[in-house]
């Protein structure tokens, strides 16, 4: 289904995309040997003397109001591969009597995946209001937003981690998968690194609190 891929290479002009066939790609079959997101068939490939055509000027794809706004996209599938993990204790409470602590795992659970959703809502009207970003809002707001959801979706599952044991992750092959999952899927967010060009950010225009 893929024709070409995108390939980011340093040109002497700058950081640019180029494209490339896919025929000339060489799929090494087994360098993804992780269980989590095995289902993406994110594989590595080799190609080399092949073909490549430019694609914008250099830093045009990290440079575009789109990809900002994406980023706040990949955190909206992080909260969402959150909530399913909540679900599970959820579904647990409401089946059986499990217990004072259980329960308060739950309620925290409950208000990070609140408190994560308003912040998307948030996130998603104020992208709508501008999505040229011509107010130039879109890395703060995405680096905001991806650092909360990173921290909500990281404590949902140690908190159903906690409350369930590992009864879930041994006997439900589903839940177990999500947290294979999204473990690996929130390493996208870079932490720290990210955390200090927010502060960065933060500390050059200011903020409302």
């Amino acid at each position: 289904m893929c024709t070409h891929a995108l390939v980011t290479a340093a040109a002497e002009d700058g950081v640019r995309l180029f494209a490339v066939h896919s025929d000339a790609l060489r799929p090494q079959l087994s360098s993804w040997p992780a269980t989590g997101m095995a289902g993406s068939d994110t594989l590595d490939v080799d190609f080399d003397e092949i073909p490549a055509t430019p694609v914008g000027p250099p830093g045009a794809y990290t440079g575009r109001p789109g990809f900002s706004h994406g980023g706040v996209g990949v955190a909206a599938c992080w909260y969402g591969g959150a909530r399913a993990i909540g679900r599970t204790l959820l579904r647990a409470a409401q089946q059986r009597d499990i217990g004072p602590h259980a329960l308060a795992h739950l309620g925290a659970v409950d208000v990070t995946l609140q408190a994560a959703r308003s912040a998307l809502s948030l996130a998603a009207d104020e992208i709508d209001a501008d999505p040229g970003d011509l107010k130039d809002a879109g890395r703060i707001r995405a680096l905001r937003v991806r650092a909360l959801v990173e921290a909500a979706a990281t404590e949902v599952m140690e908190r159903v981690g906690r409350a369930l044991g590992a009864g879930p992750l041994c006997h439900d092959e589903d839940h177990s998968r999500r947290v294979a999952d999204l473990t690996i899927y929130l390493r996208q967010h870079h932490a720290e690194k990210n955390e200090a060009e927010l502060g960065a950010l933060v500390a050059g225009q200011g903020t409302t609190w």
